[in-house]
């Protein structure tokens, strides 16, 4: 089992077979999923943005400005901080 010692300022080194299991390199993006009670996975974010076509179907009819306009309107309404 592989392991990593925690820093003073919270930074960790990925050991190699784990870089290499996980196809990391310099620059890589990870990402930690709570998987229970203290328990993370870290997994490799490497997916490209162009995956994710397809996923959202397309509307019945696109959004006016106006729509639009009053869906942000309704937002800062309900949230002051925007």
């Amino acid at each position: 089992m592989a392991s990593a010692k925690l820093t003073s300022k919270g930074r960790i080194t990925i050991p190699a077979d784990v870089r290499a299991a996980l196809a990391l390199e310099a620059g890589s993006r990870v990402e930690f999923i709570e998987t229970g009670k203290g328990q993370f996975a870290l997994i490799a974010a490497t997916g490209e943005v162009h995956s994710l076509k397809g996923m959202l179907k397309e509307p019945a009819e696109p959004a006016s400005i106006e729509d639009m306009n009053q869906a942000i309107a309704a937002a800062r309404a309900r949230r002051s901080w925007i």
